[in-house]
């Protein structure tokens, strides 16, 4: 309506002006600043105005609203799925977390696991082992216990024979085995 106004009131303006140049227009010839044609021109100027209101009303303005509406449409549905796929995710996430930790809780269950049983069967080999050892060692004591024996009898009577056989090159005479025997008995029991 304010166009229409404003339509008219510009005619109006135009009108006056031309009154004032029409004369001087009319003497220079020129047929566009002749006022005798100024209200048809502005009659078709406000006809084809209207026209172009109706169809734009009527047409386009449907249409680009009709455009923008499915535009918006659009957003908010993507950012409905936005939110869904964020909630999904957040939950996919928690998920993951959760897993995660039930993961590292058992790894930790297994390695504790391997680590009793290892430190289990190595208690077990090294007690398996000790006692291998101490029966090679108290069989090998016997065994050293049985050679000291051997040795201290042999350890006698070379020491006999060598006391014997010394008296004999010292003294020149042969001592008594008996004697000797005893002497070495008792030389060997004061160093053990």
């Amino acid at each position: 309506m304010w166009m229409l106004k404003t339509a008219f009131s510009l005619a109006l303006v135009m009108g006056v002006c031309a009154g004032f140049i029409n004369n001087s227009a009319q003497a220079a010839g020129l047929p566009q600043l002749d006022i005798a044609t100024y209200p048809p021109q502005l009659i078709w100027l406000v006809i084809t105005f209207l026209i172009l209101l109706a169809f734009m009303s009527r047409v386009s303005l449907p249409r680009i609203s009709q455009v923008l509406e499915e535009r918006q449409h659009k957003i908010d549905d993507n950012l409905k799925k936005a939110e869904s796929y964020k909630e999904n995710a957040e939950i996919a996430a928690e998920a993951y977390k959760k897993a995660q930790e039930e993961a590292r809780a058992n790894a930790y269950a297994i390695i504790l696991e391997t680590h009793n049983r290892i430190a289990e069967e190595m208690t077990a080999k090294q007690n398996d082992l000790s006692m291998r050892l101490e029966a090679e060692i108290k069989a090998a004591e016997d065994r050293i216990a049985a050679a000291k024996e051997v040795a201290m009898v042999a350890i006698d009577e070379v020491a006999t024979e060598i006391a014997q056989a010394s008296s004999e090159k010292i003294l020149g005479d042969t001592l008594n085995k008996k004697e000797i025997d005893k002497v070495i008995s008792n030389v060997l029991e004061e160093r053990r």
